[in-house]
């Protein structure tokens, strides 16, 4: 088994400020001489399968990243509680204090670690879920000549209005909560975390899998609640409240459009890759609905191929 290692990037800047010294969590698997193929964490993502989802389902001789055909590199985003996060780096830039991260910041540690740290030359792929695919385009979009392909499940290029409406709601589950305290609680803010995960949770299904009563699983779970327990409140509950809303912004300010001093004309960025992308959404995904990825896909100028999931599952199809 692969264990969880840390590159030490010294003074870091971020969109909101300098890390002192910024960190970043990585696993590898196979034999580095072989294509590398780069697996960034998604919201919720940790690479030591904590929590609400682990990182390594896709890894295995009988699965599409394959350690024996491909150098497979996992990587934590920062605030994950692995890589610099709130939770885990020394004050004043702890807690509430970390300084906002974009994506273009953890593209750029990431592209550290991969060629100072591992010493690789080219991705032969960068595939990612949710934020994992946003990290993917940002990819694509910031190192053109590095990457050769990627792959975004259950993701866009930018975030939509529409997410980042629903990311209101969710941060004034922790923000309204009584022990969040703004942030300086001093023991974990379980109001806050049980509003929050009982906040996110219903949108990560679709209208239609509820409808069919998808929550109780074939009769494996006994209620609704039941499900909400075990699935929502197991998987959120261990996560940092910080963490998690400094990863929401990152999220809600995805855009790959306005990198590289981009003027935030996305048929134009997206024309402008290189690689070439497979786009699969899933049709019943209320965060990134699979409309946006058709108008990505024809930008692409016959570089992107878009393969729709079909799937009542929504935003959890990508397992």
């Amino acid at each position: 088994m692969s264990e969880v290692l840390y590159y030490h990037h010294g003074r870091f800047q971020l969109a909101g400020g300098v890390l002192p010294n910024a960190i970043t969590a990585y696993r590898t698997y196979g034999n580095p001489k072989n294509p590398c193929i780069l697996f960034p964490t998604c919201y919720g993502g940790r690479l030591d399968n904590r929590g609400l989802m682990g990182q390594d389902y896709m890894i295995g001789e009988d699965k599409v990243l394959n350690p024996s055909k491909y150098y497979i590199v996992t990587v934590a985003l920062f605030s994950n509680g692995e890589s610099s996060s709130p939770s885990n780096t020394p004050a004043p830039y702890n807690g509430p204090h970390f300084p906002h991260v974009s994506y273009e910041d953890n593209i750029r540690a990431q592209h550290a670690l991969l060629t100072k740290g591992l010493g690789i030359e080219k991705l032969f792929c960068v595939i990612g879920v949710s934020m994992g695919g946003q990290q993917a385009y940002h990819w694509a979009a910031m190192y053109p000549d590095f990457v050769e392909r990627f792959v975004a499940i259950c993701s866009a290029a930018r975030t939509n209005d529409l997410s980042r409406a629903f990311q209101e709601g969710f941060k004034a589950a922790f923000v309204c909560s009584k022990d969040f305290d703004n942030g300086y609680y001093k023991t974990r803010p379980e109001i806050a975390m049980h509003a929050f995960s009982r906040a996110i949770g219903p949108w990560i299904y679709s209208q239609a899998w509820f409808a069919q009563k998808g929550y109780l699983h074939d009769g494996m779970v006994s209620s609704m609640e039941n499900f909400m327990c075990g699935a929502w409140d197991a998987g959120f509950l261990p996560w940092d409240a910080n963490d998690l809303l400094v990863l929401m912004r990152t999220w809600g300010q995805g855009d790959i459009s306005l990198v590289n001093g981009g003027n935030g004309d996305l048929a134009q960025c997206l024309a402008n890759v290189k690689a070439k992308g497979l786009i699969m959404p899933c049709k019943t995904d209320l965060f990134f609905p699979p409309e946006e990825n058709i108008k990505e896909v024809a930008s692409m100028r016959g570089n992107g191929r878009l393969a729709l999931i079909d799937s009542i599952w929504g935003h959890m199809s990508e397992l």
